[in-house]
């Protein structure tokens, strides 16, 4: 279940960098983001969805992932889109 055209659209022009930049790691970690809010929402009713705990693990690894790679590449951007996505930051 991906997310939403309307929800991925809004994602993608809230943290884009130019106009037509889909691919930045601010983008990517917002889309994961929504993502794995989704899957959490999803697992809170059906507890025993073992395949879509998995998935959404896998999620939380290639977000933690890109995350480090922000934060070694421009630190003021890394902290930016962690305030703004409300997520912990070291």
């Amino acid at each position: 279940m991906p997310l939403q055209k309307e929800i991925k659209t809004k994602l993608i022009t809230d943290y884009h960098r130019h106009d037509a930049d889909t691919g930045s790691p601010e983008v990517q970690i917002a889309i994961l983001t929504g993502r794995i809010q989704q899957l959490t929402d999803h697992l809170r009713i059906n507890k025993k969805d073992q395949s879509c705990r998995r998935g959404l693990l896998k999620l939380v690894g290639q977000r933690r992932r890109t995350l480090t790679y922000l934060r070694k590449v421009d630190y003021q951007r890394y902290l930016g889109v962690t305030e703004s996505l409300n997520l912990r930051h070291k």
